[in-house]
């Protein structure tokens, strides 16, 4: 990865430009080359190999079930080894097994650990222990759920001395129909099938809308419109991924590779969004036909973030009980998300603080209110940001695990609000005060390009006779 990668992007002044499509083949056959080495697991159907895991619990599931709810658990190929040469306590099965306990009980039971084992606490509900395996390291069980709640499937060692393999196949699901038809979407996340299919004919209709406004004003289109375009492709796509990859999951348990161009359209969108956001407040495109180095740093390294932030992501979506530390790919995605998040906001900060200090300016006046316009766009980035990465989690928090699929609600009508002010801003309008001079006739398309750059810095040549 030697060749920079601002020679990929369409704004630079000594390369042709590039063809957005080229651009996004060029994520795309990045992220599926990440992609392909990342192992995935198998939806709500999980099938995991444990080896030699000292932990006192491992957790395998978090299931919200109705009135009506299955856990099935398949044991097999069950060894135990000794963390010393010579353990002070025999080895006692009775000490190990899987049990479920209740998500709001959870902290309890590991608070409660240092003095009690899981196994025997009252708030936990018991599948098995590993005395009752039968020979050769078999068990196969299953649970019914009477009591709707969302319950946490966890393995619990009370001997701190051993480590155990096996391997573990486990189902989660609830029984709908008069008790025919299985469905292994949680509670919660039901409606979401179908949720996102209307989200993705949404998005449809609005990339139709877009095409038309773009064809019926070919004279001021620009490449940013042409990526503001892609953007809303992807974004229907992704949620199309969405739609499907959840409703393979409710009626098999498996995704059956849905989950896969989920991740890569969710990339996808993801880093467009950003470079249509960090473009758009630039002034790229229409405004001048290259940008500055510091902003081509900016991109230069969001880009790659965003390859590194969608790597964490699905390993936080598919981290699975094998995995140990779990909490440090959390980390790592939150925290480039956040990096994204402030990185995409200098260019419009630079663009208002330069249209400021040319305020005074003959020619910079007659660029009509960008001034207004930018402060508003940065008012609605950082509340857009603001709002999915923290006002959502926070009502997340509070809603109960059956209304799962409204925090995900809520945050696609944000998206919504957030990509319906940009494009309605920022259309091929001619009397779009993002493209008009003040004062100029509607018939006339800014001419700004080789005078203004957003530096306060004009070009003399330039300069009315």
């Amino acid at each position: 990865m030697s060749v920079s990668w601002i020679y990929f992007l369409p704004f630079t002044k000594s390369r042709e430009p590039a063809h957005p499509c080229k651009l996004l083949c060029a994520f795309l056959l990045l992220l599926i080359i990440i992609i392909a080495s990342i192992p995935f697991s198998a939806g709500e159907i999980k099938d995991i190999r444990i080896a030699d895991d000292p932990r006192h619990m491992i957790l395998f599931e978090r299931f919200g079930f109705g009135p009506d709810g299955r856990v099935v658990v398949y044991i097999e190929n069950v060894s135990y080894k000794s963390n010393r040469r010579h353990p002070s306590s025999p080895l006692d099965p009775s000490q190990m097994g899987f049990f479920l306990v209740r998500d709001s009980l959870f902290p309890r039971i590991i608070r409660d650990h240092d003095h009690l084992c899981a196994l025997s606490s009252n708030y936990v509900m018991q599948v098995f222990r590993f005395s009752d395996l039968s020979i050769g390291s078999t068990y196969n069980g299953t649970v019914a759920i009477s009591d709707p709640d969302e319950y946490i499937l966890v393995f619990g060692n009370c001997l701190p001395e051993y480590k155990v393999s096996m391997t573990v196949h486990t189902e989660m699901y609830n029984l709908q129909h008069y008790g025919i038809d299985r469905n292994f979407l949680p509670m919660g996340q039901t409606p979401l099938p179908l949720m996102y299919f209307l989200i993705f004919i949404t998005y449809c209709g609005l990339f139709i809308t877009w095409l038309f406004v773009c064809l019926n004003n070919r004279p001021v289109v620009d490449k940013i419109h042409l990526l503001m375009g892609a953007l809303l492709i992807l974004k229907a796509l992704k949620s199309f991924c969405a739609s499907e990859d959840l409703a393979y999951m409710a009626r098999t348990g498996t995704p059956h590779g849905w989950d896969v161009a989920f991740y890569v359209f969710g990339f996808l969108k993801g880093t467009m969004m950003f470079v249509v956001i960090a473009l758009i407040g630039s002034g790229w495109s229409v405004l001048r036909p290259f940008l500055q180095d510091r902003e081509k740093k900016v991109l230069m390294a969001i880009i790659p973030l965003q390859v590194l932030e969608n790597v964490a992501y699905i390993a936080v979506e598919e981290a699975g009980p094998a995995v140990r530390n779990p909490t440090w790919w959390n980390f790592v995605f939150l925290f480039i998300d956040l990096t994204c998040c402030f990185a995409v906001v200098f260019p419009v900060v630079w663009s208002i603080r330069a249209l400021r200090k040319s305020g005074g300016d003959r020619k910079a006046c007659r660029s009509l209110d960008k001034l207004s316009l930018f402060k508003k766009f940065y008012m609605v980035v950082i509340g857009y940001l603001y709002f999915t990465r923290v006002v959502v989690l926070a009502l997340g928090s509070l809603l109960g695990y059956r209304f799962e699929w409204l925090m995900a609600l809520i945050a696609e009508g944000a998206s919504l609000g957030f990509y319906g002010f940009v494009f309605w801003n920022f259309q091929p309008v001619e009397k779009s005060p993002y493209l008009m001079i003040n004062g100029e006739s509607d018939d006339t398309k800014i001419e700004i390009s080789p005078i203004y750059t957003l530096d306060g810095e004009y070009d003399d040549d330039h300069d009315e006779e």
